[in-house]
């Protein structure tokens, strides 16, 4: 749910990467913090406690153009990846615009991948979204290392209805803006729909 900011004309969205644990979501928003321009981001900020620790930070692009006059704000989370820290979860997805699913594409991460897509289904279901309709995209990230798994397995395991999908390696950058560009675009198309029926 977006929140609008009227004194300064924009609309702030709110983007989570989800995926489980060691997957590749810090990395992400590491990489996308250290390109960004210095002066359309926030300060990178870390939530960590002894154990686990989520990632925030805000940036306003300057080439995805207005709606209604007003600029876009992206406000990009992590959520922990590790089972036991479903209610920080929970709480990061409230309020969410869209989802990043980075998935780890070792073969032995591939039953991980699967829990952590249902805990993502089920977390949006209890905040009262269909994982069908919100803006989703899938990164498989991890792709250079040599036990990765089939591209075409991947896609039948987590992604059955055909999600914006990508190949990257978020240690150097590959894929990382397109998977951000593809959500951001699946955010924007659904903030215009409801500026039309407005």
């Amino acid at each position: 749910m977006s929140f609008i900011n009227y004194s300064s004309r924009e609309i702030n969205c709110k983007i989570v990467y989800y995926g489980p644990g060691l997957c590749g979501k810090t990395t992400n928003l590491q990489f996308i913090y250290a390109k960004t321009n210095p002066n359309a981001k926030g300060r990178m900020i870390s939530l960590a406690t002894e154990t686990e620790r989520t990632l925030f930070f805000d940036f306003l692009p300057l080439s995805l153009g207005e709606i209604r006059g007003f600029k876009t704000r992206f406000h990009l989370y992590t959520v922990p990846g590790q089972v036991f820290y479903d209610a920080s979860r929970k709480l990061i997805l409230k309020g969410v615009d869209g989802v990043v699913f980075v998935a780890d594409s070792q073969i032995e991460r591939m039953e991980a991948n699967q829990e952590s897509m249902e805990n993502l289904a089920t977390n949006l279901s209890e905040q009262g979204y269909d994982i069908a309709k919100v803006p989703l995209v899938i990164q498989y990230n991890k792709r250079d290392l040599p036990n990765a798994a089939p591209l075409d397995e991947m896609k039948r395991l987590l992604n059955p209805r055909g999600a914006p999908d990508f190949e990257a390696v978020s240690a150097t950058g590959q894929g990382v803006f397109e998977t951000l560009k593809a959500v951001a675009k699946l955010v924007l198309q659904e903030l215009k729909k409801g500026a039309e029926g407005a």
